[in-house]
């Protein structure tokens, strides 16, 4: 469709008015036990038409992208415009629609589309035969989700931009049995190997080395004890601090559930607007960034779903809470700044506040530094499972592997490792910080009503903890 024709053709009937045109290719690739199991494609595209109208935004998505289609959604989204105006709970104007230009594409050496299903068809089959390192072994899988996503956004008043976006997830997972006893270990836990780039992902002597070494850690959770239950130092692994970010951090940021607006479902925030620029949120050597300029991060981008150019903000500095996740419509409603994160998942999806990179600054300690100062703890790595209440608050998180410290160094496998806590208390005890730092991510947040269920990305260090609560399941 040409989307500039369009725009011209409806303009001059509304103040303002904005179409993001979204075209999306998503391919599965999987293989179990040494077979193909699934290989399939979907597509999807649409427009979401926005217009503003008596103070308040109006919205309407189609997927029929006839002219008489599109007209009908713009005469429906100034009809939800005028029918919630008298009930609105800010006067907004378009000082929070900035005419921005600008476009934005993943990195990429080979095109996605140079990867044959037959290509990753053969890797994912020896990737899960690596796997099979023991009788004991029950079950192998390999998977990928492909993603190849377009918007262009287009306004009235100006906006041009352009974005692509090329993103691959991967899982490599094995499980074992041994005298009742399950285990499960993946490559990180479950889809966080998730970014944007090319074919060149798919690197089979680099699979098959990590898939090996996945086989060989469910024999060692299967030979190993139960993880203790006592108070002690914790050593996180950025495949969980990954998930520790997003739960205590990225959501407790997000300014629709601080004025309230995510209650009913994805929940609120223990964080008051009075406490920016005054709460300890954690210990000095925290330092926590909004970054969607990382280059291969899962959620990076140019400009957010409302036109607002995407920069590096400090969200947390020196432990001290400075800055949260809002769009300039929310950052209007609490007089506070915020941060390029208007973003919807879709076509058929109106733009929230949503985090997208999220990250942990590094700090200056090396691994095996952080592991010799510790007289007892634990090593955790890999999501495995996560409870955290309404509020952000109290959280409890299970990890697939861990290893014992004692005296200065690594020792016996643990299984079942948990450990629980609440949000400041526990980024308070933070003592270390590696300088190494991960990229890892995840396609499937989910928030809103409707659901949207959209990519995030965390780039973050170990971190060493000091006195907290560990427990075996």
């Amino acid at each position: 469709m040409d989307l500039l024709s369009t725009l011209n053709s409806l303009k001059s009937s509304v103040d303002w008015l904005q179409i993001r045109h979204v075209r999306e290719k998503t391919t599965y690739r999987g293989v179990r036990d040494e077979k193909p199991n699934h290989n399939h494609i979907s597509f999807d595209q649409g427009v979401m038409i926005e217009v503003l109208v008596n103070g308040h935004f109006g919205y309407a998505g189609t997927s029929d992208l006839s002219p008489s289609g599109i007209k009908r959604a713009l005469t429906k989204a100034v009809t939800m415009a005028k029918v919630a105006s008298p009930y609105k709970v800010h006067e907004f104007s378009l000082e929070q629609r900035p005419a921005t230009k600008g476009s934005y594409q993943s990195p990429a050496v080979r095109p996605l589309d140079s990867a044959s299903a037959k290509e990753i068809a053969d890797i994912f089959i020896d990737a899960t035969r690596a796997m099979k390192v023991s009788d004991k072994i029950i079950s192998r899988s390999a998977n990928t989700m492909i993603t190849e996503t377009e918007f262009e956004t287009l306004s009235s008043h100006g906006t041009e931009i352009q974005q692509k976006f090329s993103i691959v997830s991967t899982d490599f997972s094995a499980t074992g049995m041994q005298n009742g006893d399950t285990q499960t270990r993946s490559d990180g836990g479950g889809l966080a190997r998730c970014r944007q780039v090319g074919a060149e992902i798919f690197d089979r002597a680099d699979i098959l080395e990590r898939s090996k070494r996945v086989g060989e850690q469910v024999l060692e959770l299967l030979a190993a004890e139960n993880c203790p239950s006592e108070t002690m130092d914790l050593l996180l692994a950025p495949d969980q601090m990954t998930l520790q970010v997003h739960e205590s951090i990225g959501h407790p940021l997000e300014y629709d559930r601080i004025l309230g607006d995510e209650r009913n479902y994805a929940g609120w925030s223990f964080v008051k607007p009075q406490d920016f620029g005054n709460l300890q949120y954690g210990s000095p050597l925290m330092n926590v960034t909004f970054d969607p300029t990382i280059p291969d991060a899962l959620a990076s981008y140019a400009f957010d779903d409302s036109g607002t150019k995407a920069t590096k903000e400090f969200l947390i500095e020196n432990g001290k809470l400075m800055r949260g996740l809002g769009s300039l419509e929310s950052q209007a409603r609490l007089n506070l700044p915020g941060v390029a994160n208007s973003r919807s998942s879709s076509w058929n999806r109106a733009p929230i506040d949503r985090m997208a990179n999220i990250n942990l600054e590094p700090g200056k300690s090396r691994l095996e530094e952080m592991i010799a100062s510790t007289e007892r703890g634990i090593f955790m790595q890999a999501n495995k499972s996560w409870s955290i209440d309404d509020y952000r608050n109290k959280f409890q998180f299970g990890c697939e592997y861990a290893q014992l410290i004692e005296n200065g160094k690594l020792t016996k496998v643990l299984k079942n490792p948990n450990y629980r806590g609440t949000t400041v208390k526990f980024w308070n005890s933070l003592k270390a910080v590696s300088e190494a730092r991960q990229t890892w991510g995840s396609p499937y947040c989910g928030k809103g009503e409707p659901n949207q269920v959209i990519r995030v990305g965390h780039t973050t260090p170990y971190c060493l903890f000091s006195n907290v609560e560990v427990f075996g399941a």
